[in-house]
C-alpha cells in the first residue's frame, strides 16, 4: 500500500491512480536560460525515486518534464512578475545569441547533468515555444466562460476572484493577500494577484499572433497545456519544489479547472528546498553550486545523488563539502561491497543458504519503508544492515542489493572492477613529489585530500597506490 503526503489535503493519503496501473506524473522542469544547479537537481532526483517506487510497485508510469524556453520572467516579487523581462531574453543578450540557440544549449547541458545523475529521462520533454497554440486555446476558453479580461492594453490576466477554490493548495485567502499587497506595478487588474495569461508585445524578441495581439503567453499557461495535451486533464501526481506552490501551482489549479470544469490534480508533491550552509540555495543569491563543480572536485556524480538519499524529500537538504565527503566514502563503501558479494555469491560448491524467512523480512521492510511517503533515509538505513547481516547469504544479499538499487538507481549492477578516477591519481603523483623531496605536511595533506573523495594511498616499493576505501563485510 502506497502513501504519498498530498499538499492539497495536507495529508499523507493512499495513492490510487485513476486507471491502475497506469499513472500519469507531471513535474515542473527548467527554465534553460541557464546551467541547472545542484538544488534544482535534488527535485528532479526526488521526482526519479518517486518514479522508481511507482514502477517497483508494478505501475506503468507516463512521465512528462516540460522545457521552459519563453514566457518565465526574472522578477522573483509576486506583484512585479508581470512586469520583468523575460529570463531567454535576459540570456540571449547575455550570451549574444538567438533565445533558441540559448534554449538548446542549456537544455543539453541540463540532459547531460540529469544522465550522470542517473535520473530517468521522461517520457516526453515538451518545450514551450512548440505549444503556444494550445496555450491559446485554454486562454481562449477562459475568456469565453468570463474568467479573463485586460489589465489595461498590455496585460490579458486571469480574474481569481471567479474561482472560488482559489488558495485551497496553498492555504492562502484572497482577503489575506489583497490585504497584504504592496503597491502594484500593474493598477488596472481587478486584484494584485491576477496573473496574466498572455502578454502583448510585438517588440519582445519572441512573439507570436494571437487573439490579443501579438506578444508572448504568461508563464504560468504553459504547465497546463503540456501536462494535458500529454497526460490528460486530469493527472495523477504533479510534482514540483515548494516555490511553486504560491503562486505557479495554485494558478496552474484554478486555470485548468476553470478551463476544464474538472480536477486538475489528485496528488501533489512538493519538495523541501536545498540549502546551503543553512541557507537557501539559489541563482539570485549567488550561493549555488553547478553538478560540474562537484565534478571538478573529483566527486562522483553519484555521491550527490547518495547524499539525497539520506534526506526526506519533506525535509530541507543542508548541502555542505563535509557532507558530500561522508557520501561519497559511503558510495564507495557500498560499491565494494557489491563487488565482493559478486565475487561470493556463485562459488562452485553453491554456497551456505539463508533462511527464506529472512529474506522476505528484509524485502517486505524495504517496501514498507519506500511506501510510506517515500521514506528512503529508511529503506538506505536497512540496506546497510543487510549488508552487515551475517544471517543472509552471499548470493540472496547479493540479489536483494541489486533489487533495491531499483529505487535508489545507485547503478550498483554496473559497477566494475576497481576504476580509480584520474581526480585521484593525479593527487596521487603530486603527493609522491612532495614525499620525495621531503615535504611531508605538504603530502600529507593531499593523503587526506584524496581519503575526502573516497580513496586511500598506499606505498609500496613499485610506487603509491591508490584504492578504494574498503568495507568488510
Amino acid at each position: 500500500m502506497f502513501k504519498l503526503y498530498n499538499t492539497y489535503s495536507k495529508k499523507k493519503e493512499i495513492f490510487k491512480p485513476q486507471n491502475p496501473p497506469k499513472v500519469t506524473l507531471y513535474d515542473c522542469g527548467p527554465t534553460v536560460y541557464f546551467y541547472a544547479h545542484i538544488g534544482n537537481m535534488w527535485r528532479y532526483i526526488v521526482s526519479d525515486i518517486l518514479r522508481r517506487v511507482l514502477e517497483y510497485n508494478g505501475y506503468k508510469v507516463k512521465q512528462a518534464r516540460n522545457l521552459t524556453d519563453v514566457g518565465h520572467l526574472t522578477e522573483d516579487d509576486l506583484l512585479a512578475a508581470d512586469t520583468g523581462e523575460d529570463r531567454m531574453e535576459v540570456a540571449a543578450k547575455r550570451e549574444k545569441k538567438t533565445p533558441y540557440q540559448i534554449a538548446e544549449f542549456y537544455t543539453k547541458a541540463f540532459f547531460k547533468d540529469t544522465d550522470r545523475l542517473n535520473i530517468l529521462r521522461p517520457d516526453v520533454s515538451p518545450k514551450a515555444t512548440e505549444h503556444i497554440s494550445e496555450m491559446i486555446e485554454i486562454i481562449k476558453t477562459l475568456e469565453k466562460k468570463g474568467y479573463a479580461y485586460w489589465a489595461g492594453d498590455k496585460y490579458f490576466v486571469y480574474d481569481i476572484s471567479k474561482f472560488k477554490r482559489y488558495g485551497k493548495l496553498s492555504g492562502k485567502k484572497l482577503e489575506e493577500l489583497r490585504a497584504g499587497a504592496r503597491l502594484e506595478p500593474v493598477p488596472e487588474k481587478k486584484n494584485p494577484f491576477d496573473f496574466s495569461l498572455w502578454i502583448k508585445d510585438p517588440k519582445h524578441i519572441m512573439h507570436w499572433d494571437s487573439p490579443w495581439g501579438k506578444g508572448y503567453p504568461g508563464w504560468h499557461i504553459e504547465c497546463s497545456a503540456m501536462s494535458m495535451k500529454y497526460l490528460g486533464k486530469t493527472l495523477d501526481i504533479h510534482t514540483g519544489g515548494e516555490d511553486n506552490i504560491f503562486p505557479h501551482h495554485e494558478n496552474e489549479i484554478a486555470q485548468s479547472e476553470a478551463a476544464n470544469g474538472k480536477r486538475f490534480v489528485r496528488y501533489w508533491l512538493h519538495v523541501r528546498h536545498n540549502l546551503v550552509d543553512g541557507k537557501k540555495m539559489s541563482k539570485s543569491k549567488g550561493n549555488y553550486y553547478l553538478l560540474s563543480d562537484i565534478v571538478d572536485k573529483g566527486y562522483d556524480p553519484l555521491a550527490y545523488r547518495y547524499l539525497c538519499l539520506n534526506t526526506h524529500y519533506r525535509s530541507n537538504l543542508n548541502f555542505t563539502w563535509d557532507a558530500l565527503r561522508g557520501a561519497s566514502i559511503a558510495l564507495q563503501k557500498m560499491r565494494e561491497a557489491i563487488k565482493e558479494l559478486r565475487l561470493k555469491a556463485n562459488p562452485p560448491t553453491g554456497g551456505r543458504k539463508s533462511k527464506i524467512n529472512i529474506t522476505k523480512e528484509y524485502k517486505k521492510k524495504f517496501l514498507g519503508s519506500i511506501n510510506d511517503d517515500l521514506n528512503i533515509p529508511g529503506a538506505l538505513g536497512l540496506t546497510w544492515q543487510l549488508i552487515k547481516d551475517e544471517k543472509v547469504s552471499q548470493k540472496e544479499k547479493y540479489k536483494l542489493l541489486l533489487d533495491f538499487d531499483k529505487v535508489f538507481g545507485l547503478d550498483l549492477a554496473k559497477v566494475k572492477e576497481t576504476e580509480i578516477p584520474e581526480k585521484a591519481k593525479d593527487l596521487a603523483q603530486l603527493r609522491e613529489k612532495y614525499r620525495k623531496s621531503g615535504d611531508f605536511k605538504k603530502a600529507d595533506e593531499i593523503r587526506k585530500e584524496i581519503l575526502e573523495i573516497g580513496y586511500k594511498v598506499e606505498d609500496t616499493e613499485e610506487g603509491p597506490v591508490v584504492k578504494p576505501v574498503s568495507h568488510n563485510l
